[in-house]
């Protein structure tokens, strides 16, 4: 499925496919945390087919209690989170998408649950 998306004030704006029957909501820590909710929605891009259209995302790089690394990309001028990646440059790596920045989001039900412990 082609989707587009967009943060809140509009300076960043991409494009992907993704697999709709891959919606997953996660319900760890940092996904808490980060999100400022109980949960976040994520659907993975399709590898190679992400494309920033607009704007100069700003990056966090969150380091996990197992030591892992997640790049955590989000507007600098209204602060909507708009994806997270592996950190570094690589072309092929895989884009988390936040399913509320997408603005088909209404079409992408959540097939599966993490972390609900």
């Amino acid at each position: 499925m082609h989707v587009d998306g967009t943060c809140h004030c509009g300076y960043i704006t991409y494009t992907a496919e993704v697999d709709p029957e891959k919606v997953v909501i996660c319900h760890c820590t940092d996904c808490q945390a980060l999100s400022s909710s109980a949960f976040r929605m994520v659907v993975l891009a399709t590898k190679g087919t992400f494309r920033r259209l607009s704007g100069e995302p700003t990056v966090y790089i969150k380091t996990a209690d197992s030591g892992r690394k997640r790049a955590h990309w989000f507007c600098p001028r209204c602060g909507t989170q708009m994806y997270a990646t592996p950190p570094g440059d690589n072309p092929e790596q895989h884009y988390g998408l936040r399913v509320g920045s997408i603005r088909q989001r209404a079409e992408l039900r959540p097939g599966r649950q993490l972390w609900c412990k």
